[in-house]
Parts: C-alpha cells; sequence; structure tokens
C-alpha cells in the first residue's frame, strides 16, 4: 500500500491548532517524559477501552512514541502506527525496534488518512482529540477513523465535567492563560460517530469527575447516514 505524504502547513500558512506543527524534535523528545504513575494511568485506560475489543489489526492515530501500540501489541493485536509529525515518528520508530515489535510507522494527517475503506479491525486515536478547537475538525476526524475502521473506534477526549476542566475554565475568568486542550461534551463526541454510524459501547474515565481524560469506545452499527 503506498502512503503519499499529508498535507502539512507552509511557512506563511498558520496552522487550526498548534499540534499540528508543535512536535519539534526537541518537544518531541520532552513529550516523552511524563510521570510514571500518569503514564501507568493513562496505559491502564487504554488497557480497559481494549478489554471490549477482541483482537485483530488495529490503527494507532496518532502513536505518538508508540506506547499505545506496544502496550497493544503485548496484548496479542497486530498494530500499525501512523503520525503526523517525523520527530514523533522516528522516536516511535526507535521505541518499537527497543520493545522487538516489527511494527509499520507510517506518516499520516487524522484528517486525512490515505488507508483503504476498513483498512483494520479497529483504530484507537489517543490524546489527539482535545486538540481540536472546533466542530468542523472534529468532525472530520471522527469520519476519517471510522471510514478506515471496520469494527471499533476507541477515542480518547477530555470531558468538560471534571475537577480538571472546572479549575482551567476558572484560571482563564481569572485572566489567567488560555489553554490549547479543548474539553468536549460526550453528547457532541457521540453525535459525530453517530451520523458515521458508530454507536457508543462504553465511556470510560481515568478517575470520574477527578481528571479529565476519557475513553470512549464506539461500535460500527449501521451504514454512514448520507447527509
Amino acid at each position: 500500500m503506498k502512503h503519499p505524504s499529508p498535507s502539512t502547513v507552509t511557512a506563511d500558512e498558520t496552522p487550526a491548532y498548534p499540534a499540528r506543527t508543535f512536535y519539534t524534535p526537541a518537544k518531541a523528545e520532552r513529550y516523552q517524559q511524563r510521570k510514571a504513575s500518569k503514564d501507568q494511568a493513562e496505559m491502564d485506560l487504554v488497557a480497559k477501552a481494549f478489554r471490549l475489543i477482541p483482537p485483530g489489526r488495529v490503527l494507532d492515530a496518532p502513536c505518538g512514541g508508540g506506547r499505545v501500540s506496544v502496550l497493544l501489541a503485548r496484548r496479542g493485536y497486530q498494530m500499525t502506527s501512523a503520525d503526523l509529525s517525523e520527530p514523533m515518528i522516528e522516536i516511535a520508530r526507535a521505541s518499537l525496534q527497543k520493545a522487538g515489535l516489527d511494527i509499520p510507522v507510517h506518516r499520516e494527517d487524522v484528517e486525512r488518512l490515505s488507508y483503504a475503506n476498513r483498512s483494520f479491525d479497529a483504530v484507537v486515536c489517543f490524546r489527539l482529540f482535545h486538540h481540536f478547537p472546533n466542530r468542523e475538525i472534529r468532525e472530520r476526524a471522527v469520519r476519517e477513523l471510522c471510514r478506515v475502521a471496520d469494527q471499533f473506534v476507541a477515542l480518547s477526549y477530555f470531558s468538560p465535567y471534571s475537577f480538571t476542566s472546572v479549575q482551567r475554565r476558572l484560571r482563564v475568568m481569572r485572566g489567567g492563560r488560555t489553554s490549547h486542550k479543548h474539553q468536549t461534551p460526550l453528547r457532541e463526541v457521540k453525535g459525530y460517530f453517530e451520523k458515521a454510524g458508530f454507536r457508543l459501547v462504553k465511556n470510560l474515565a481515568r478517575c470520574q469527575f477527578i481528571h479529565t481524560l476519557h475513553m470512549a469506545v464506539f461500535e460500527r452499527v449501521a451504514r454512514p447516514v448520507q447527509k
């Protein structure tokens, strides 16, 4: 399968959201340096979601440094990794090689994936959705994830109904810095998936009403609604 280079932002264009151009080599390396407790909690959340998804072909997009791909490969899933950031791709390839895993890593844009329809049994999209600043981008990304998934999509998002989210809103109201992390109600997320012919199987939280990070598992039930 040929994987054309995804469209990128040129020097005279403004990216739709900072994460599209955020990861320089130095920043990509810093992103890998997270607290062990936080990393474990996040991987536990992914593992819980995939208890609902049988082993099969899984696309990890964006794969970042490859930690989700490593986790799921060790649980018997046949992984393909993809990311838009070249520095992240290099880190992911090194991490996968270090783990002794032969997993392909492609350069892909989640908003415009080059894979054919239903190429994978499942797709996991972890820690990206909260970067999307508007409904147009969110819907476009969900539509692409659902297009290449034959049966399941596991998506993380930031819930507005948590202690962390309330803290962020209060900080902005008091004149503090604005966060580039966008919270999305579950009902809105469900709406995007329902339009693509998927239903919610289960919504999971890292820590209900405390942490903002949630992960929802969706399953294909019908053909996409034609609009």
